[in-house]
């Protein structure tokens, strides 16, 4: 946003902000540079009041000087990861070496000025005549190359920025690259970021400069996983509307975790939690499939890909700082996993920047925002019965079939135990995706009853993973054995348990027949 584009400005903003590699940097601000491009230097100041209010609903108030001018710039979160409203106000000009003091009732009358009104009651701040304080928390420092160009029916404008955050002493470099939708369609304009991202090897990231910059004041390194969201799904929504709620759930959780995977976090649960969101949405595209009928099938196996890879890390973490020390308590000897811990982190993040997984993502997002021709239009119309029936139906059959099968889980074999498990998984997730169509309050108590079975199937499938990877380590170190043979010896007992609790399971109520 230009200073000479208008006085004051509100809107909703649609950009994709991708991280560009030290390789790529030259090209990218080369390729951005043809042409009737601009560059300017661009420096802030981010406020805030002494107690973060603002940050505590992730609400940013900025104040840059943009080609001469003064600009007060107030975001808030959209109703997508992707998506943001912003309010701009061009300030009164002031003397050299001076920058105009910040004031929130700039921002009165206008939907983020709503959002700073309720981070305000929130932290307490109730005197609707008094303006709080604000200070200054940290800054930014960048060289902006920007030119607009047209994409299909798109206008969209490209900004390369090269500089730093900064925070009192602290500082972290920025190198990364905008694309934001300036009028026309979002296909379009996510089209242009797919070619653009596949020529250049660039990765989405949806952490914000303000996120860095408040991170670098706190001396943090990564945000906080996320976890799953429920999907924000009217009780009486139907076709369409309700599998772009769930898209809307599943990419809340995927993208931010994708993040910080990318950007190096060694945390295990960033990959956890990203592997909740991959298999929240599989179960999406595998069991309302009929709701979107002209979603790709060629997502799912790229899904599929990046939920396994990622789960290899996990899966021998969990061998080393959890099964090892509890068989070693038992009597089992030390046992070299030759694998430094630092592997993992540094698998899951070529996993996320691989351009298989950053390309669904950017066709999930066009799903996700583009026009219902995105998704079809299956059940005809937005009327909720159609769709209400087809989920009644596959709650019914998963329930039937975990019943069924947990009737006989001693007698399954490995891989028709953890089916067990995954179909088991989907009937909750799905549960939760649909839960304000049949009442919130018989759904949660039929998910809670879900739980005692999810964790013993959890523990058995744990048990028996542990066991083939203590095989393999056994090639090269006999002292693996140890714990073979104890998994093996505890493995009928553990089926056991599952059955019995997938028997109790038996009792709940299914909520979905209650009206």
């Amino acid at each position: 946003m230009h200073a000479s584009d208008c006085e004051a400005d509100d809107l909703k903003e649609f950009e994709l902000k991708f991280q560009v590699d030290a390789t790529s940097r030259a090209a990218v601000e080369a390729a951005v540079g043809r042409g009737r491009s601009h560059r300017a230097r661009l420096r802030a100041r981010y406020y805030d009041t002494e107690d973060g209010a603002l940050a505590a609903r992730h609400v940013v108030l900025r104040v840059r000087k943009e080609d001469g001018a003064w600009i007060q710039t107030a975001k808030a979160p959209g109703e997508l990861p992707v998506e943001r409203l912003e309010h701009n106000v061009e300030l009164a000009p002031v003397r050299a070496g001076q920058q105009p003091a910040p004031r929130i009732d700039r921002h009165h009358g206008t939907p983020v000025g709503e959002r700073i009104a309720e981070a305000l009651r929130e932290a307490g701040h109730t005197d609707a005549g008094a303006e709080p304080v604000l200070v200054p928390l940290y800054g930014t420092d960048v060289w902006r190359t920007m030119r607009e160009m047209r994409s299909g029916d798109a206008l969209v404008e490209l900004a390369f920025d090269l500089g730093e955050v900064h925070s009192g002493e602290r500082a972290q470099p920025l190198c990364e690259l905008e694309i934001e939708l300036k009028h026309g369609s979002a296909s379009a304009m996510l089209e242009l970021a797919r070619r653009w991202r596949g020529r250049y090897g660039l990765w989405l990231d949806t952490v914000s400069k303000s996120a860095r910059g408040e991170r670098l004041a706190r001396g943090e390194a990564f945000g906080p996983p996320v976890k799953a969201s429920a999907p924000r799904l009217a009780e009486g929504a139907g076709g369409t509307q309700i599998f772009r709620a769930v898209l809307d759930s599943c990419l809340a959780q995927m993208l931010p975790n994708a993040s910080e995977i990318a950007a190096g976090s060694p945390d295990p649960e960033h990959v956890h939690q990203l592997r909740v969101g991959i298999r929240r949405l599989r179960t999406a595209l595998r069991e309302l499939a009929e709701l979107a009928p002209a979603i790709d099938p060629g997502w799912e196996p790229v899904l599929a890909d990046a939920f396994h890879a990622l789960g290899q890390p996990r899966d021998r973490m969990n061998l080393q700082q959890a099964m090892q020390p509890r068989l070693e308590a038992l009597g089992a000897p030390p046992v070299d996993f030759g694998v430094p811990d630092a592997a993992g982190a540094s698998d899951a993040r070529a996993v996320v920047r691989g351009a298989a997984l950053q390309d669904v993502l950017l066709q999930l997002i066009v799903a996700s925002v583009a026009d219902g021709t995105a998704l079809g239009t299956p059940l005809a119309t937005e009327a909720a019965g159609p769709a209400r029936k087809l989920i009644r139906a596959r709650l019914a059959r998963l329930h039937h079939q975990v019943l069924r099968d947990g009737r006989r889980f001693e007698d399954l074999d490995s891989e028709a135990q953890h089916r067990v498990r995954k179909r088991l998984k989907r009937l909750r997730y799905l549960g939760e995706f649909v839960a304000p169509l049949f009442g919130r309050r018989a759904a949660q108590r039929f998910i809670e009853a879900l739980e005692p079975v999810q964790d013993a199937l959890g523990e058995h499938n744990d048990a028996a993973m542990a066991m083939s990877l203590y095989r393999d380590i056994a090639s090269t170190d006999g002292a693996a054995w140890f714990a073979v043979g104890w998994l093996s010896a505890s493995h009928p007992a553990s089926a056991a348990r599952c059955r019995k609790a997938l028997e109790r399971m038996a009792e709940a109520r299914p909520f979905w027949n209650k009206r």
